[in-house]
């Protein structure tokens, strides 16, 4: 079993691998790494067309053993990325899914 150290790791590589992906200079993608309480978030932040650009892209948890993804605006998927990285599916828990559905995928249901 991996230890939190391990998993923290496993989050911070593609959420800062990512941060380096914003398109337009004008944004900023700010990463959040909180490892007193666990809690880690990639956020669009700028302006672009005389509007606003605010937003969640990423936000992960660890808690009681797993990772829980709360928010993926990504394509491929967070938890697809952090399986490559060896982290079992029993310990990833798709958050953003009604508990009654997460059964239903092949990860953990929390």
């Amino acid at each position: 079993m991996a230890t939190i150290d391990e998993y923290r790791q496993h989050i911070k590589g593609p959420l800062t691998a990512r941060a380096q992906l914003v398109w337009d200079k004008r944004i900023q993608a700010e990463t959040i790494f909180d490892t007193e309480y666990d809690h880690y978030q990639l956020v669009y932040v700028g302006w672009g067309n005389s509007k606003q650009v605010y937003g969640t892209v990423l936000h992960l948890d660890i808690s009681d053993g797993n990772i829980w993804v709360h928010q993926d605006g990504t394509e491929v998927g967070i938890a697809n990325e952090l399986v490559k990285l060896s982290v079992p599916k029993k310990d990833i828990v798709l958050g953003f899914n009604p508990p009654k559905l997460r059964h239903y995928t092949d990860f953990a249901v929390g």
